[in-house]
């Protein structure tokens, strides 16, 4: 068997770290808990949001995201023609308020930063699993795609943001959207140390709206 070099030894162990067979499956107590109302808004007159959701440049206000880090806001456009399930889901999600506050627990220089865990350390999720919606985006620089277990339809909040090209990756994990403004926010984001990228004291989602929502 021809000796493995140390890029590709690198790039499997990479890829590993978004799998994990110690994933817990949450029980509905144990998640984390969505309200039945949306999250309260001051109120913006018509005039004020239609220049907000105007000055964003997007092609679609309800199928794109502002968020917000602690550098400035992130503007991902979503794709729900290929992944009509988890773009519908994160956008219950993120209405529900469940990403504000969460940590970005695990973030790879050059790979990725990633987030969506209620406990902050990989374990946890909202409590519905999603069926895999594997498509033909590559996973490349400013990619958001969906973290999971081994399990290809164990998808449930948790995704992750590609600082580069991560090829490995393509038709292996969801592609539900693209960064299209503030990307360099994102490349800001604390690094984690490590094999697997933990970070100590992460930073954090400020907030995630549907810029619909604005």
């Amino acid at each position: 068997m021809a000796k493995e070099t140390k890029t590709s030894k690198k790039t499997k162990d990479e890829a590993k770290l978004l799998k994990s067979s110690e994933t817990k499956k949450l029980p509905g107590s144990e998640a984390k808990k969505l309200p039945n109302k949306e999250s309260k808004k001051l109120p913006v007159s018509k005039t004020r949001a239609k220049k907000i959701k105007h000055s964003y440049q997007v092609k679609d206000p309800e199928n794109a995201l502002l968020l917000k880090l602690k550098d400035g806001d992130v503007i991902i456009e979503m794709y729900p023609e290929d992944a009509p399930n988890h773009v519908e889901r994160i956008k219950e999600l993120v209405r529900a308020g469940f990403y504000n506050g969460l940590k970005f627990h695990r973030v790879i220089e050059g790979f990725m930063a990633q987030t969506g865990c209620p406990y902050g350390n990989g374990t946890g999720g909202s409590g519905k699993k999603l069926k895999a919606e594997f498509n033909r985006n590559p996973h490349k620089r400013g990619t958001v795609s969906m973290a999971r277990a081994m399990n290809p339809d164990s998808a449930d909040s948790q995704f992750f943001i590609c600082f580069g090209n991560c090829d490995w990756l393509n038709g292996q994990y969801t592609v539900w959207g693209e960064v299209t403004s503030g990307m360099e926010y994102v490349d800001n984001i604390k690094k984690g140390g490590g094999a697997n990228g933990a970070v100590s004291d992460p930073d954090e989602i400020v907030s995630m709206v549907v810029i619909a929502d604005i």
